[in-house]
């Protein structure tokens, strides 16, 4: 029996998730990729892997709801949550549902094995980094939109603006803290 973990790389920018796989191979990872929640959920179906890093937003669904259905299937999964469109709420969301980690791209190589691992991980955090108002803002709407199920009309209506404005508002870069 070999003591290799398992792990399933979840995400829909092909580029980056097979770089990302073949990283972790080279350190002596089982590597399954998938493009979207649809393809995980049948990957962790067929075999539940030891562990799964999920990107965040993805055209098929939302991580987070990729989370759910990863320990549903296998509640010893441990699952790491890599973003680049990092926020306080979803943060707070990921773990809540059970991610043992959330971390914002770019990630050193090492934070996510020893994440991957169960390790302790510790990523440098500027205490006196107040975010701006537009940091502020950006991350309200990502919690309502998480809030909606990623239903952008739902969360216009929400918050009160056109749908139209908040998907020019969802297609901009997230602003510096």
């Amino acid at each position: 029996m070999t003591d290799r973990i398992s792990v399933l790389v979840v995400d829909d920018d092909e580029r980056f998730r097979e770089r990302l796989a073949a990283a972790l191979s080279r350190r002596g990872y089982d590597v399954r990729t998938a493009d979207g929640p649809l393809t995980a959920e049948a990957l962790a179906n067929e075999e539940s892997p030891e562990a799964a890093v999920v990107d965040l937003r993805m055209p098929e669904g939302s991580g987070l709801n990729l989370i759910d259905t990863l320990l549903a299937l296998d509640p010893h999964t441990r699952v790491v949550v890599l973003t680049g469109y990092g926020s306080v709420p979803t943060a707070i969301d990921a773990i809540r549902r059970g991610a043992v980690h959330y971390l914002q791209k770019p990630v050193d190589a090492k934070v996510l094995e020893a994440a991957l691992r169960g390790a302790e991980v510790s990523v440098p955090v500027d205490v006196d980094d107040t975010p701006t108002l537009a940091r502020q803002e950006w991350e309200y709407i990502q919690r309502v939109l998480t809030a909606c199920n990623d239903n952008i009309s739902e969360a216009a209506r929400r918050l009160g603006i056109h749908r139209r404005s908040l998907q020019r508002k969802l297609q901009k870069t997230p602003p510096r803290r």
